[in-house]
């Protein structure tokens, strides 16, 4: 799946990934392939891009994530 982290900023992942799992307000969300659409806002934490067998940690203040068609974006402050 494609997946984009931005922050008012700029862009500091954009690339495929296996895996995502962010911060969700209401607990860690994980993200595969084909997951179903979905918008979220998202609390302090990390978000983590799982790219084969290398795990990319970023730290994030909070912000939205939006699933839909094998796209991930995660816009975050």
């Amino acid at each position: 799946m494609e997946v984009q982290i931005v922050t008012p900023d700029k862009t500091i992942f954009s690339g495929k990934a296996d895996l995502v799992v962010v911060p969700g307000s209401d607990g860690q969300i994980g993200i595969l392939d084909n997951h179903a659409p979905l918008v979220s806002s998202m609390q302090k934490g990390q978000v983590k891009v799982r790219q084969g067998n290398d795990d990319q940690f970023f730290d994030i203040e909070g912000g939205v994530v939006e699933v839909l068609k094998n796209q991930v974006i995660v816009l975050a402050s």
